[in-house]
């Protein structure tokens, strides 16, 4: 099988169209009823809404647990109450590789705990690579995706959307049956 992958040369917000288009096209191409989209304050789920109008695709969209509030800008309840009015699902949850005990633990003892050494390795590829696994395995915990099936899955560098991936989620339990199936856009 051969397939094109959108490379950006630079992640960031700048990407978001490009990233969510290129991932509605693939769950259209591939009969996947699902995407999970990481959202920060909720423009990226909005975006998302829009790239999947029309798409018989349901939109998750996962924010940051509230302990990030204080550090990252926190979701904006109307964005969100919008993005839900127009059909989407909200989540926000504890973080399945970083933003866990686990990581209180390395900041109260030092050390680095297995979950944040996971996501360590899912930052060679970018971090939207680790933020999409996240976002999917947080919505598989809370019965918003199916487990026995495939998904698309949306994450960025900091605000917007830059990577997006096909995979088949698992619940945080059975962490080790995610299995990344494609590529569709990452930064370089």
């Amino acid at each position: 099988m051969r397939r094109e992958m959108l490379l950006f040369g630079k992640g960031g917000p700048a990407c978001t169209d490009a990233t969510l288009g290129a991932a509605c096209e693939r769950a259209v191409e591939l009969g996947i009823g699902h995407a999970v989209v990481a959202t920060s304050t909720g423009e990226t789920v909005l975006r998302a809404l829009d790239a999947f109008e029309g798409a018989d695709v349901q939109v998750v969209g996962v924010t940051l647990l509230a302990g990030y509030w204080d550090v990252y800008e926190p979701p904006d309840a109307d964005v969100l109450r919008e993005a839900e009015a127009r059909g989407a699902r909200i989540l926000t949850a504890t973080h399945t590789l970083m933003g866990n005990v686990g990581t209180a633990i390395r900041e109260k003892f030092g050390g680095l705990p297995p979950s944040e050494l996971i996501a360590h390795t899912y930052y060679t590829f970018s971090q939207g690579m680790k933020v999409a696994v996240e976002v999917a395995v947080g919505a598989a915990d809370a019965g918003l995706v199916p487990t026995d099936g495939e998904v698309v899955a949306v994450g960025g560098t900091g605000r917007g959307a830059d990577t997006a991936i096909v995979l088949q989620p698992a619940c945080s339990i059975r962490f080790f049956d995610v299995a990344v199936r494609e590529i569709i856009a990452m930064p370089r």
